[in-house]
């Protein structure tokens, strides 16, 4: 089965048509290849980002995979005929990949994180996935890095020779990170997966079951983080409006 899977576009962005068992045979072709890739995990925020800073698209859309994680793009894209397509976001994807790790002896490096959050993952991670390899941690600065201290943050994870590098970073710094990175970092698959490292070291917790499936995860991150987060969320009723005109060949967008 080839690992290219058709994309839809949502504002410019093209967003891939998988699920979540896709998204893991993909991931599994590039390493056994040893191909280059990264993968952008794709929220409604994310896409309106692209819309107010045309130079993120090329950063999104030259990616391995720019998987639909909010239920809202889910939604557009079997709107769309793509009815095979499941949410892939962050934590699940996380995960889902640690899952299978261990049997697949593929090793993992954690790039992000506030200082002892990626400590944190790596401990609660070991745990719930017996086996799994995590050959290196860094918890970089929020600004941006130097050129000679980037690349010895670079040698270092190439020094741990992982399979996977992990980069929570948030948006859209860890897709500026990926796309810069891809071919200098050695690892075959670069995965920006955002607030994942708070959640899944139990730092924040995440929203109930209930609301993830529903669509309403966003309204429970809104609540508990309401002074960061305002910002993000106050564009979604802009993001409706962009959408039905694309819909409704009212405006248009190109790939």
């Amino acid at each position: 089965m080839s690992d290219e899977s058709p994309r839809v576009n949502v504002l410019g962005v093209g967003i891939s048509a998988v699920n979540m068992g896709r998204a893991l045979e993909i991931i599994r072709g590039w390493i056994e290849r040893r191909e280059q890739h990264y993968v952008c995990v794709t929220p409604a925020h994310v896409v309106m980002e692209c819309y107010h800073h045309p130079d993120l698209y090329p950063l999104l859309n030259l990616s391995g995979l720019t998987t639909p994680d909010g239920v809202s793009i889910v939604w557009l894209l079997r709107l769309q005929g793509r009815g095979e397509v499941g949410r892939v976001c962050g934590p699940d994807l996380m995960e889902a990949v640690c899952d299978i790790s261990a049997s697949k002896g593929w090793r993992h490096y954690f790039y992000g994180g506030r200082p002892g959050v990626a400590a944190l993952l790596e401990k609660k991670l070991t745990v719930r996935h017996p086996g799994l390899q995590v050959v290196g941690l860094h918890s970089p600065p929020f600004s941006a890095l130097g050129a000679e201290e980037d690349a010895r943050v670079v040698e270092q994870i190439n020094a741990s020779s992982p399979d996977i590098v992990w980069i929570g970073i948030s948006s859209p710094k860890q897709e500026q990170w990926m796309a810069a990175h891809v071919g200098k970092v050695s690892a075959p698959v670069l995965v920006g997966v955002g607030a994942a490292f708070d959640f899944l070291s139990g730092v924040k917790p995440r929203a109930p079951i209930w609301m993830q499936r529903s669509g309403l995860e966003w309204l429970y991150r809104l609540g508990s983080e309401p002074d960061r987060l305002w910002r993000r969320y106050v564009q979604y009723p802009l993001f409706g409006i962009l959408v039905a005109a694309q819909l409704l060949g009212l405006r248009r967008f190109e790939d």
